[in-house]
């Protein structure tokens, strides 16, 4: 059985249903979602089963065509930061996870975002993402370090060098570029993110319970509870 993506792209023996995680190793909550995202998923027990697609991406690219503050960061005033602080350490708290936060923020994830490509083509996307955001928000490493990520690579087991090599040809930046491309056409603005089977977009950690609901009803053929959106638009 053949899926499409939000965007209408094949993904060839697929059965089921897809629901693509879009993140950047930079923010906090999409480490909150990468750690409980397969968890979720697998508690379904869907039946045509979820296909959880990891969609690596940057934000810097989306920030700068902003009108009115082209800069390729988030830029928030220091009430929001503080909020934004307490709330992470709230729910990493709720979720039973460890945080240590980065004495760089926000680091650079362009190199990680290239390999987990990489790492996605071949199977293991998942176990490099979640070892990659615990890297920068569990043991405060600098994930933009090409050292940093080739030990990654070697923790799970991977031969580091030629990874690496591959993620950084050309056919690869190109890859990550149309990425995020692909991301900004979507219409995402943030990150985590989230397209369930029928192209529905769902923004935010919070929002992610309510992504897989819509997938699972998508892939049983079940109308969503909160009606068809686009039909009031």
């Amino acid at each position: 059985m053949t899926r499409e993506t939000a965007m209408g792209q094949k993904i060839a023996g697929v059965r089921g249903v897809p629901l693509e995680f879009w993140y950047d190793f930079a923010s906090p909550y999409a480490y909150l979602a990468a750690s409980r995202i397969e968890a979720l998923v697998s508690a379904t027990g869907a039946a045509p089963p979820i296909h959880l697609a990891w969609r690596p991406f940057l934000l810097g690219p989306i920030f700068r065509r902003r009108a009115a503050n082209p800069s390729p960061f988030q830029e928030a005033g220091p009430e929001e930061r503080r909020y934004r602080h307490r709330d992470i350490e709230r729910l990493c708290h709720l979720y039973g996870l460890a945080l240590k936060w980065p004495s760089t923020y926000p680091r650079g994830s362009l190199l990680a975002a290239r390999v987990t490509l990489v790492a996605a083509e071949e199977g293991w996307g998942g176990a490099f993402t979640r070892a990659v955001f615990h890297a920068n928000f569990v043991e405060d490493r600098d994930i933009a370090a090409e050292g940093v990520v080739a030990a990654i690579l070697r923790d799970l087991g991977r031969d580091a060098d030629p990874i690496l090599a591959r993620a950084t040809a050309p056919e690869v930046k190109a890859k990550l570029a149309a990425q995020v491309e692909q991301a900004i056409a979507i219409g995402i603005f943030g990150a985590p993110s989230f397209i369930a089977g029928d192209g529905e977009l769902f923004w935010g950690n919070d929002r992610l319970e309510q992504a897989i609901a819509w997938a699972v009803a998508a892939g049983a053929g079940a109308p969503a509870e909160s009606g068809n959106l686009r039909a009031r638009e």
